[in-house]
């Protein structure tokens, strides 16, 4: 189950948890099966907005070119980290660490209105595995909006559909730059097709498993 899915309900109570020191960042997230990130950045946001940080979560939300400016010259003037200045203004982290990148690297930090029409990139950038990570989780947490998503990251809308896509069949590995076209498992040998075959499957166990856990959990807390 992707972390959009997860109600607002739910993660106020995995951030009062950790804040009422009932487990660290790793401990709950083993326990419900969610990135340790992920946590930390729902914690960041509980503690400044409460469960409204989850409830007014917009996803094509506008940025103007004040406001990237702003959040990020308060993350370089060492007022917060990145996810707590994204907490604060309610801004993806990894969005707000794109933005300051850009910044760094003195191009224009342009405005940004959802209904704008970015299918056609005016250039493909170079990004990093942790880049095109930050990307593909923003833009599954996000309803998979990919035009949102590429116009937050000053990507092209077929960079992202492509990584996505990539990841939803091989995980993370696929979105390594082999600088080649990768290959299909019919024209790979049984090994790597018996190993892809175990990460996918792998996968699907892990989300029937953080399922089976988040049913449990919600039940538990309407009894409550």
């Amino acid at each position: 189950m992707s972390k959009s899915k997860l109600s607002a309900e739910f993660r106020a109570m995995v951030s009062q948890e950790y804040l009422d020191g009932k487990g660290s960042y790793y401990f709950l997230a083993n326990k419900y099966h969610i990135g340790y990130a992920t946590i930390r950045k729902w914690v960041a946001a509980y503690k400044v907005h409460g469960i409204d940080a989850f409830i007014s979560e917009v996803r094509n939300k506008s940025y103007t070119h004040e406001f990237k400016i702003m959040c990020v010259e308060e993350v370089l003037a060492g007022y917060g980290s990145s996810v707590d200045i994204g907490a604060k203004y309610k801004v993806y982290p990894a969005v707000l660490e794109s933005w300051i990148k850009l910044y760094n690297a003195n191009r224009e930090l342009r405005d940004y209105i959802p209904k704008r029409e970015i299918y056609m990139a005016e250039a493909r950038r170079k990004t990093t595995i942790e880049e095109r990570m930050n990307i593909v989780e923003y833009c599954i947490s996000h309803g998979r909006d990919y035009k949102g998503t590429a116009s937050n990251f000053d990507v092209s809308y077929s960079q992202v559909y492509s990584w996505v896509k990539k990841y939803d069949t091989n995980g993370e590995e696929a979105l390594i730059d082999k600088r080649g076209r990768h290959k299909t498992d019919d024209e790979v040998d049984e090994l790597e097709r018996l190993r892809r075959e175990n990460k996918r499957l792998k996968r699907q166990l892990e989300e029937n498993d953080m399922l089976v856990q988040l049913l449990k959990k919600v039940k538990e807390f309407e009894g409550m």
